[in-house]
């Protein structure tokens, strides 16, 4: 009995545990030991202390290093798969500001493009009408008659002035109350130097000339001459009604359906403004601003991306909860 107690004890300062295997209440109930289990027990208390010594300092080395900096393996399994998702949130953000980076850049390479072309010199007509897919936006002269049996209008719309939707009203057909809504008159058109009719937007009137017989007194009679805006077809926006031409209902600009309805070539030009009579439609129609809110969505996306990834490091790096 006592062989075993001492045999136990020096074991147990050997190997560093500080736990006592023995309580002084239990003392008297110490199990017993086989002779193999005994030899066991000298072999390594007696025979091999050096090799305890050393064993007790690695695992004392292991365990200050996972007290010191944590253990890592532990860590690795507490990401779980919403962990994962909170951190691919980061890089996701920071990937659409950059994004809308690109698409800043492209925005603004249009617009200029597009005030380039307004800002040219007018040319005629084409003698190869193909080559007005390039003249989109440029300003074409053009010289003949308007020919009204096949007029129509297209709208409602709101009055645009220098390109941009106003509530103001200008010359002697807005009321006085302002009122902004109206239409657009499309007006077949034949040139004087060939056998080519077009379509041309001639301008916006308030609603009360939506009828054919209201529209007389606006009408142009004799050869005009005047530079209008080329515009190619138009895909019918989102949540825009069709059109219906049987109807005389017009919403968007398909250039096609209404050179067929209007029997003209598919060309279309917008009336530029100029100094004609005020009961005339008020033109200069083309729309000409370009949204571009890219810089607010790049701060947007990349704000997110900052505030996202400081919570991630604060949880995944530093433990920290977070708030």
């Amino acid at each position: 009995m006592n062989t075993s107690r001492y045999l136990c004890s020096r074991l147990i300062r050997l190997t560093g545990d500080k736990k006592p295997l023995l309580s002084s209440a239990s003392s008297h109930a110490l199990p017993r030991l086989s002779a193999a289990q005994t030899q066991t027990i000298v072999r390594t208390v007696i025979a091999r202390p050096k090799e305890l010594d050393e064993l007790r300092k690695v695992k004392n080395r292991q365990q200050d290093g996972k007290d010191r900096y944590g253990d890592k393996s532990t860590d690795d399994e507490a990401i779980t798969p919403l962990g994962y998702f909170l951190l691919s949130i980061p890089v996701i953000t920071f990937g659409l500001g950059t994004w809308q980076v690109r698409r800043r850049e492209w925005k603004v390479k249009l617009i200029k493009d597009l005030e380039e072309r307004l800002a040219r010199e007018p040319v005629t007509m084409p003698e190869n009408l193909d080559d007005l897919e390039k003249l989109e936006y440029c300003p074409i002269k053009v010289r003949g008659q308007f020919l009204y049996d096949n007029e129509f209008v297209v709208g409602p719309r709101s009055l645009l002035v220098n390109g941009k939707a106003t509530s103001e009203g200008k010359g002697q057909l807005i009321s006085s109350s302002g009122a902004n809504r109206g239409y657009n008159v499309i007006t077949p058109f034949k040139l004087e130097d060939r056998d080519l009719v077009i379509l041309v937007n001639r301008g916006w009137l308030p609603n009360k000339y939506k009828h054919a017989e209201e529209r007389k007194k606006c009408r142009m009679e004799g050869t005009v001459e005047f530079t209008g805006i080329n515009r190619l077809n138009e895909v019918r926006p989102q949540f825009v009604p069709k059109n219906e031409p049987d109807k005389g209902m017009w919403h968007y600009r398909d250039v096609y359906q209404m050179a067929e309805f209007a029997k003209t070539e598919p060309i279309y030009l917008d009336m530029v403004e100029s100094d004609l009579e005020p009961n005339m439609p008020i033109g200069g129609q083309t729309r000409v601003n370009i949204r571009n809110e890219h810089l607010s969505y790049i701060a947007t996306w990349y704000g997110l991306s900052l505030i996202t990834g400081f919570y991630c490091y604060r949880m995944f790096v530093l433990k920290k909860p977070i708030m």
